[in-house]
């Protein structure tokens, strides 16, 4: 039998590619199931038995949160990146480098196929194909919930026909949970002025009151939590931890879906806002203008490629660089205040901070002119203004 590696999350869609693909296409089924932060060691091994149950061949788990952080999230971080001013790009950006893991075994054990159980409706198809295409053109790819166009009844109805008679409890959200947050899509998502009711979410407030916390960076990464050193990747989840609990973190993203159409869908993400409204504020206190400026534009265009599975562009290697030579001083600690629902960025400290009153106070004093140089100054910066205007006096009087 030719053996196919399949993208396993133990949902409905990718329980019901493991008979299919083993019945109907007579393929040995090998699934897969690559961790990006959103399941415990716990729900990792009952999606093992499951696969195993479904008729799987075997069944591999992949800890891929490390990498993610490595080659993903540190770069949003260093950017700032929030699509359209709002998501921090909790789920799209997971998607590419669960199929890099795939496609990994796929290699390994010498697979003709790789499948996934994306619908035809969303972006994930596209982020999971473009890998495949791009790092593997001789490896065919099956979506069969996409070419097969089945409903959710028809699904249920083709396992329990073929002994799977497992509880399929339709919740009316979508949840996509990783370590840089989660997506919640439902009813209300789906028009122009709904919004998700509480319950809808998967943290809700269990403190009152506010509470101070303090994150450390070192060249633009997260290496302190309260002043303990650790891990980014431990940093981000002890933060979760603790801000989860007043609820904060919550949004909605409206924006352009890689397949044309306007998207909406909701999302937590306490932690990975926490660390790029601190990270930012950091930033302006010692990086350059034209630094600042030149990295918020750069960055921009490195999230909304990474939005749109554009991982393997060689220019996203050369935004890499660029944002990483910026966080050389990207060094000091941030606070923040929690409170119920909302959190602020109080203030920082940093060797880099230059706002140093060794060059003068803004709006006090200055140390390094005087207000003669001003008055020079600003003669010069006026003379190409004062010669257009001499010309187009027209355009003075309005």
């Amino acid at each position: 039998m030719k053996k196919v590696v399949l993208a396993f999350s133990g949902g409905l869609d990718t329980s019901f590619c493991v008979p299919y693909l083993k019945n109907e296409k007579n393929l040995e089924v090998h699934t897969v199931m690559v961790n990006t932060g959103g399941f415990t060691s716990d729900e990792a091994k009952k999606i093992e038995e499951r696969a195993l149950e479904l008729g799987a061949a075997s069944h591999t788990t992949i800890d891929a949160v490390e990498t993610y952080y490595q080659k993903g999230i540190k770069y949003l971080i260093f950017g700032n990146v929030l699509k359209n001013n709002t998501y921090p790009l909790s789920v799209s950006s997971e998607r590419v480098f669960q199929a890099l893991e795939v496609l990994k075994l796929v290699k390994k054990l010498g697979a003709d196929y790789v499948a996934h159980g994306s619908t035809g409706a969303g972006n994930d198809q596209v982020r999971f194909d473009l890998v495949f295409e791009v790092l593997a053109p001789e490896v065919e790819i099956l979506a069969p919930i996409r070419e097969l166009a089945m409903s959710r009844k028809e699904e249920i109805d083709y396992l329990v026909k073929h002994g799977f008679n497992f509880s399929w409890e339709k919740s009316k959200y979508s949840i996509n949970q990783g370590i840089w947050g989660t997506s919640i899509g439902g009813v209300e998502t789906l028009s122009s002025n709904g919004y998700l009711p509480e319950e809808a979410y998967i943290h809700h407030v269990e403190k009152n009151g506010e509470e101070k916390v303090s994150i450390e960076f070192c060249k633009g990464e997260p290496v302190a939590l309260n002043g303990e050193k650790m891990s980014p990747v431990e940093l981000i989840n002890k933060l979760a931890a603790i801000a989860n609990k007043y609820g904060v973190g919550r949004d909605m993203h409206i924006g352009d879906t890689i397949i044309g159409i306007k998207g909406r869908v909701g999302f937590e993400a306490a932690a990975p806002l926490i660390i790029i409204k601190a990270h930012h504020l950091l930033e302006k206190h010692v990086l350059t203008k034209n630094q600042l400026n030149w990295k918020d534009q750069i960055a921009n265009f490195y999230g909304q490629l990474m939005h749109e599975a554009q991982y393997l562009e060689p220019v996203m290697r050369d935004m890499e660089a660029f944002m990483e030579s910026t966080q050389e001083s990207v060094c000091g600690t941030v606070d923040i205040l929690l409170r119920p629902y909302n959190f602020f960025v109080l203030g920082c400290t940093s060797k880099f901070d230059m706002m140093s009153s060794k060059f003068g106070e803004y709006g006090e004093i200055n140390k390094s002119y005087t207000g003669r140089d001003v008055v020079g100054f600003t003669k010069v910066m006026a003379n190409p203004l004062k010669i257009y205007y001499s010309l187009h006096e027209e355009k003075e009087s309005k």
